[in-house]
């Protein structure tokens, strides 16, 4: 609905076409039949893309949307500080023997990989009190990470994956607008006599515009996808690490 108003009222608005009888229409659907008009902008050449654009614009929109939302959603998983730095401080507190500091790092910390990592230590300091074999509390251990892992990790892939599908998507809408602008300019060509120039700008307009507007959704998709990929796969190398450590620091500092 958005991209719909848009495209009408936005790229179809008479400020950005010039009309043969000089006319002033609000909206490039209100000019009158047998008046002809001639884009002059960018705006009014995108709206003589025809009714694929405001589809690519959904898409477009879609992808804008999702991105700002995974931003804050993994800004807040990301949590507080450095994570290099809170990698290293737990770690190094694990060395000394100090859990209670490994957990309060943790707290501090307010994201994704704190939680994960908090809730290896509560285990770790439940084992402690075990009597259970050594090596049966490393496996509880290792498992408690793997499940806090697999229960926290999906959410920060949550529409990660209609970026990926409108990466394709928007190509395929552009191509798709491509063709179509191209049949109409070999129909304009294929006509009688001298060929309906206004036509045949119109078939190129369009093939042009989807082709433009199509690769730039796709474009951001894959940016967008791309980057918050990476981000994830980020937190999931800092709780690997931390999971290592934690499983490495009970096997160094107990006995049984």
């Amino acid at each position: 609905m958005l991209a719909e108003c848009f495209y009408i009222f936005g790229l179809g608005n008479g400020g950005n076409f010039k009309f043969s009888d000089a006319g002033n229409y609000l909206c490039h659907w209100a000019m009158p039949a047998g008046v002809t008009s001639t884009p002059q902008n960018l705006l009014g050449t995108m709206y003589m893309g025809g009714f694929v654009v405001p589809i690519i614009l959904t898409c477009l929109f879609t992808v804008i949307v999702l991105a700002i939302e995974r931003w804050f959603a993994l800004s807040k998983a990301g949590g507080k500080g450095n994570q290099t730095k809170f990698v290293a401080d737990v770690k190094k507190a694990l060395n000394n023997k100090n859990v209670a500091e490994a957990e309060n790092l943790c707290r501090k910390q307010q994201g994704s990989v704190g939680a994960i990592v908090y809730s290896a230590l509560q285990k770790y300091k439940e084992m402690e009190q075990s009597p259970l074999p050594k090596e049966q509390k490393l496996g509880i251990i290792q498992q408690q990470i793997e499940e806090a892992t697999a229960l926290e990790m999906p959410s920060l892939q949550q529409n990660l994956p209609i970026c990926a599908t409108l990466t394709t998507l928007g190509t395929l809408l552009g191509l798709f607008g491509t063709v179509l602008g191209m049949i109409k300019s070999f129909s304009a060509l294929s006509q009688s006599g001298a060929p309906d120039s206004t036509a045949l700008s119109t078939g190129i307009s369009e093939a042009l515009v989807n082709t433009a507007s199509g690769i730039a959704t796709a474009s951001l998709a894959l940016i967008a996808y791309n980057y918050y990929t990476n981000k994830i796969d980020n937190l999931t190398y800092a709780v690997d690490e931390l999971g290592f450590a934690i499983v490495n620091a009970y096997a160094a500092n107990h006995e049984k």
